[in-house]
């Protein structure tokens, strides 16, 4: 995991270098941004590794969770203060961001998993991610990775409320390989494509037009679309909501259902409102997605599925 992790913070200094933002243009400012991606990276990617959050959770006790929210928060004030745009607002408003979710799911301690506290944080982190001001959040270099820092912090975050505080099972948080999942990673996606593209193109959602002058950025962006859009929303949409609804419906057939359905509304903003063919893509891809979490019990296999979902629709087609 530590492999991984070096070789993530190795391409975005690549990537950063020649896209103008290396240590030679930025100084201080590249330096404190570098540092605070590689630590909040280095959180999310830990947590994946086997018995590391019953580790974190034995060594400290019922306070990991506002531990590991402290630690967030610090990371923030590097970022803050070594590119210049700490103030009391912004450090407000992250600690906000942080802390009251952990205080919610402190709330239910003693609640069934499913509570209205956990479906409450779980949509307030969403929103906040989607609709939030993320470019306010983290203004340099010219907010370009305000979405990822975002995105990362909200996952650190419900690690730390879900996994630490909630103690949710389940959740299939991990990095690994198991049995037959090749078959089962390959034959949902083709499954898929079998439904959606003939679909798509049907509804003019999609047509044929492969980017074929694109392709030289294809491994950094299947890098950044597997990390930090697949891995975050299978987290919040398999791992904690399709998971949660199933314990508290009793019912894998429900949660599945509901957690599908919910993931394809959560679309209706993209491009334009109200987008009601993304809606229906996107619950028929979370059945997919929804499927694979249930059969690995891994959110990395249906993060697989979904990432080679946007993979391929990013470069061969165009959205209508």
């Amino acid at each position: 995991m530590l492999g991984l992790w070096a070789a993530l913070v190795a391409i975005l200094i690549v990537v950063a270098h020649f896209s103008g933002y290396g240590f030679s243009t930025g100084g201080r400012s590249f330096l404190a941004t570098l540092i605070t991606f590689a630590f909040l990276l280095l959180i999310m990617l830990l947590f994946a590794t086997k018995d590391f959050a019953e580790r974190v959770a034995s060594l400290a006790g019922p306070a990991a969770a506002w531990l590991l929210g402290v630690i967030l928060f610090f990371i923030f004030l590097i970022y803050a203060l070594g590119t210049g745009s700490a103030s009391l607002g912004r450090l407000a408003a992250i600690a906000a961001f942080i802390f009251l979710p952990l205080a919610l799911l402190a709330a239910a301690q003693s609640a069934a998993p499913g509570s209205w506290h956990d479906l409450f944080t779980l949509t307030a982190v969403w929103v906040i991610v989607k609709f939030g001001p993320s470019h306010w959040f983290w203004p340099y270099p010219n907010a370009r990775l305000s979405y990822i820092f975002t995105v990362i912090l909200a996952v650190n975050t419900a690690l730390a409320g879900f996994v630490l505080l909630r103690r949710t099972k389940n959740v299939g948080y991990s990095i690994a390989w198991g049995t037959n999942w090749s078959l089962y990673i390959l034959g949902s996606l083709s499954l898929f494509a079998a439904i959606a593209i003939p679909l798509s193109l049907k509804l003019h959602f999609l047509s044929f037009a492969p980017h074929w002058h694109e392709w030289k950025s294809f491994l950094p962006l299947s890098i950044a679309i597997l990390f930090f859009t697949a891995w975050p929303e299978e987290f919040l949409f398999r791992g904690l909501l399709q998971n949660l609804l199933s314990q508290s419906t009793k019912s894998d057939t429900a949660g599945w259902l509901a957690a599908s359905i919910l993931f394809g509304a959560s679309h209706i903003t993209n491009m334009h409102f109200p987008n009601w063919r993304y809606v229906l893509l996107a619950s028929i891809a979370g059945l997919f997605y929804g499927w694979t979490w249930r059969k690995t019990n891994s959110i990395f296999a249906s993060a697989i599925v979904h990432a080679a979902v946007d993979i391929l629709w990013h470069f061969l087609f165009l959205t209508s």
